[in-house]
């Protein structure tokens, strides 16, 4: 039998083995592992789940890699430009590398984990040559937009193959995908190989403080496989002679970070670098001490919501969810929400998820109309870090019922 995880027992940046345990969140799914509605239950895989911190170099990570062909098969139903935020993000991106750096119209823009090449088509349209690099079908959707794609996974290999045969890059970005990849290391030398020397390496990734600030346990799934501090990422980057140069919080995934790096000594560090270390250190994200009670907070957030749903769905009330993000998969399964809580999750009629349970229920993802025509009493909105905008938007479109958001902290909202 051909294994299709591997634990991890050293710290995926600096190889140390002083873990130490955060959170065990359970046996979880893959997110996207959705049968189709109304198939027979069979067998389907579970991972154990448990987010680990590195008391030597402060990475936060989780204990299990899972094979990227179970992960993020061929049929990957996500599609970024399907999110508002992250194209308003992705303009905001273009608006400022534009702002900050000198790029120019003849040299490539190249793009890891492009996705439906959502973040390239600013550049595209822009004028820029650009190169997506996505293993997934999204790649196909890309390709229809005219962006020229990869449909590959990224590695050092892909790098100087793209070198040889495209020139190197003035401007690389990874976007939610660079705490996805696996050997983070050979990852980063590739990337080294295929900046230009005065290039510079834009990463986005959901931000560790974030994260902790406001209890988003729902965003620890295997596709994470680690959760990154501006001190961590420096750290790695530097140990490739990457430099952090620049930083941006961002409001993408519950809260992100943006960090410019180039080679060491080739730009001036700005001031966003030094604030947000001292932020760091301020809230006690550099020693580890504000993972402390983290647990705790995140167990109190669990059956607190049991205890809001409990006497609703005892007076007869019918609760459908709003949105199947991949972090509702880890909120379901880990405060153990079925199809007697949740009779049904609604996506719009575009979705790739529909008619198909969520992982590891049977609960069925069904089209957006359903919640207008069938008016439940009750929206639990798992995409809750956009709340506001969802609860305004449905109430727009017809919905009279009450809104509720898991997390942070479980209530009914009043819109």
């Amino acid at each position: 039998m051909i294994a299709t995880s591997r634990p991890i027992t050293c710290c995926q940046v600096c190889n140390s083995r002083q873990l130490n345990s955060i959170l065990f969140v359970g046996y979880i799914p893959p997110v996207n592992t959705m049968p189709v509605v109304e198939s027979i239950p069979v067998e389907e895989s579970a991972y154990p789940l448990e987010m680990l911190r590195c008391s030597d170099c402060g990475l936060v990570q989780i204990g299990l890699e899972v094979a990227p062909e179970v992960l993020f098969p061929e049929s990957y139903p996500y599609l970024s430009g399907s999110t508002r935020i992250l194209r308003s993000n992705f303009v905001d991106l273009r608006v400022e590398s534009e702002g900050l750096l000198e790029l120019t119209k003849e040299k490539l823009i190249i793009d890891i984990g492009s996705n439906d090449g959502t973040l390239l088509c600013n550049f595209y349209e822009a004028g820029y040559p650009v190169l997506g690099i996505e293993p997934s079908q999204a790649a196909d959707v890309a390709i229809s937009r005219g962006i020229n794609t990869l449909k590959t996974y990224f590695s050092p290999d892909i790098a100087r193959q793209v070198a040889a045969e495209r020139g190197k890059a003035q401007l690389i970005t990874a976007a939610n995908v660079f705490a996805h990849i696996g050997d983070i290391h050979s990852v980063v030398d590739g990337i080294v190989a295929l900046l230009d020397e005065n290039g510079v390496f834009v990463s986005e990734s959901h931000y560790l403080l974030d994260l902790v600030e406001t209890i988003q346990y729902d965003t620890i799934y295997h596709e994470h496989l680690r959760y990154y501090s501006v001190g961590s990422l420096q750290f790695l980057l530097a140990a490739h002679g990457l430099e952090v140069f620049h930083i941006k919080r961002i409001p993408t995934h519950g809260g992100s970070i943006r960090v410019y790096s180039a080679r060491k000594g080739q730009r001036n560090i700005l001031a966003s670098v030094k604030d947000q270390l001292a932020e760091e250190d301020r809230c006690g994200l550099t020693d580890g001490s504000c993972l402390k009670d983290f647990r705790q907070r995140v167990i109190r957030s669990k059956t607190e919501l049991y205890e809001l749903l409990a006497p609703l769905k005892r007076a007869g009330a019918r609760i459908f969810g709003i949105g199947a993000p991949s972090r509702a998969s880890t909120l379901i399964n880990y405060v153990g929400i079925d199809d007697g809580i949740l009779d049904a999750v609604m996506e719009v009629s575009s979705s790739h998820k529909l008619n198909r349970y969520l992982p590891g229920t049977r609960i069925p993802v069904l089209e957006e109309s359903l919640l207008f025509s069938e008016q439940p009493e009750f929206a639990l909105l798992l995409s809750w870090h956009i709340a506001e905008e969802l609860a305004v938007n449905l109430r727009k479109g017809g919905f009279k019922g009450r809104f509720i958001t898991p997390l942070p902290e479980p209530r009914i909202l009043d819109v």
